[in-house]
């Protein structure tokens, strides 16, 4: 994996230059994403290590994924992403891992979640058309969207709009792995 002060070396650079190719402030941004003004200062200064849902606000805000802001080096036409470059978000007994990700021609990411038994992860809405894909490898995910919960088993799929809050949550007594596609339209955030 990339040392975590690089990483967070490119979150400061990626979202600044986001934040600055829109001409937003950062009052604007926080207005946009949710995030504190004072969180988007320590985030852009790299004093921070921000978690997966204050990324995901920034990153929508800014119309680009969460991938493009951890992003060390430039996209070039093929991408392949090893092992040990893989971005790491470490919440303890949640552990999400951003294995690839592309913001043309629509915003893609492909996630790799672990949750320990008892855990859970509350998603924040995305913009509206946001969908996501998942599949369950190892254990039971009870996924709870619009107020309704579903049981997804191993080798099992789904499909969900994802434009309002959702809850990936772990029931089981193993743990749960599932592998998640995120995709969300294209949209001009510029106004």
């Amino acid at each position: 994996m990339e040392d975590p002060e690089l990483i967070n070396q490119a979150i400061a650079n990626n979202v600044r230059a986001q934040r600055a190719h829109r001409g937003l402030t950062l009052d604007a941004l926080a207005a946009r994403s949710g995030v504190s003004r004072g969180m988007l200062v320590q985030v852009e200064q790299g004093r921070t290590n921000p978690s997966v849902s204050t990324l995901t606000r920034i990153a929508s805000a800014l119309g680009v994924t969460v991938a493009r802001l951890v992003e060390v080096a430039d996209v070039p036409t093929v991408r392949i992403v090893s092992k040990s470059d893989v971005v790491t978000f470490d919440q303890g007994d949640v552990q999400a891992r951003l294995l690839v990700g592309a913001d043309v021609p629509m915003i893609l990411e492909l996630w790799d979640w672990r949750l320990a038994p008892g855990e859970h992860h509350d998603g924040d809405a995305h913009p509206p058309g946001t969908r996501e894909m998942l599949t369950v490898l190892d254990g039971e995910l009870t996924l709870t969207v619009y107020g309704r919960s579903h049981v997804i088993g191993k080798d099992d799929a789904v499909l969900f709009t994802a434009d309002r809050p959702h809850r990936y949550e772990n029931r089981g007594e193993e743990e749960l792995r599932l592998i998640m596609v995120v995709a969300e339209p294209r949209e001009a955030h510029d106004h």
